[in-house]
C-alpha cells in the first residue's frame, strides 16, 4: 500500500487494473472511488472495452467526487487509429466540500500511481469532459 500526503492509500488492485487496461486493453475505463473510512483509493467500476463512452459517464454520480481513466480511441488527421489514456478528475458542483477537498488534495500523488497516464481532465460537470474535449486533447 502506498501512502500519500493527505493520508490516502492507494490499493495495490488500482495499480493492477490500470496496468491491465494500458499493456492488455482489458477495460475501456476505470472508475476509482476514495474510501474515507478505510483511507484509501479503490477500484469502483470496470468497464468492458466493448463499453460506450456514454457508459462510462453514466459511473460517474452527479453529486460524487470520483477519479477515472478513460482509454479514448480516436483517428488522426491521417487516419491513423490510435489511443490516448486520459485521467479524469471528476468532481461536481454538487459534491460535498470535504470530498472535493479530500479528492483534491490525493490527486497528484494519485495519478503519479498510474504510470501511463497522457493527458488529464479535470471535470466539474458533463460538458467539461464530452467527447469533443476528448478528441481536442487527444490529437
Amino acid at each position: 500500500m502506498a501512502s500519500s500526503a493527505s493520508g490516502m492509500a492507494v490499493h495495490d488492485d488500482c495499480k493492477l487494473k490500470f496496468l491491465e487496461l494500458k499493456t492488455k486493453r482489458a477495460y475501456r475505463f476505470i472508475v476509482f472511488k476514495i474510501e474515507e473510512k478505510q483511507k484509501q483509493v479503490i477500484v469502483e467500476k470496470l468497464g468492458e472495452p466493448a463499453e460506450s463512452y456514454e457508459d462510462f459517464c453514466t459511473h460517474l454520480p452527479a453529486d460524487e467526487c470520483r477519479y477515472a481513466v478513460y482509454d479514448f480511441d480516436f483517428l488522426t488527421k491521417e487516419s491513423v487509429p490510435k489511443s490516448r489514456i486520459f485521467f479524469i478528475a471528476w468532481s461536481p458542483d454538487t459534491s460535498k466540500v470535504r470530498s472535493k477537498m479530500i479528492y483534491a488534495s490525493s490527486k497528484d500523488r494519485f495519478k503519479r500511481e498510474l504510470d501511463g497516464i497522457q493527458i488529464e481532465l479535470q471535470a466539474t460537470d458533463p460538458t467539461e469532459m464530452g467527447l469533443d474535449v476528448f478528441k481536442s486533447r487527444a490529437n
